[in-house]
């Protein structure tokens, strides 16, 4: 069987935190939301983003990531630091 190895790019990513949100939203271009703008007493506990396949739910710690194409996804801390490098 064939493999194959994943091409160098470089990404821009913002973790999501309870009390970035308006952060987040903005790097999104405004296509992250909330179910509610209501905060929760600590800030926002998670955030919906718009991707490609459907919207995914980002919580507190996830990364938001800018994708090649301009689409953003949410990703898992532990999948980020395997994948991802600081350059």
């Amino acid at each position: 069987m064939p493999k194959f190895r994943k091409k160098p790019v470089v990404i821009e990513a913002i973790r999501f935190t309870q009390s970035n949100f308006d952060e987040v939203e903005l790097f999104t271009e405004g296509k992250a939301h909330s179910w509610s703008r209501e905060r929760r007493k600590d800030g926002y506990d998670h955030c919906i983003i718009p991707t490609l396949e459907g919207e995914h739910i980002a919580t507190s710690g996830d990364w938001i990531i800018k994708g090649v194409n301009g689409e953003f996804y949410p990703c898992k801390p532990d999948i980020f630091q395997k994948t991802y490098e600081l350059v």
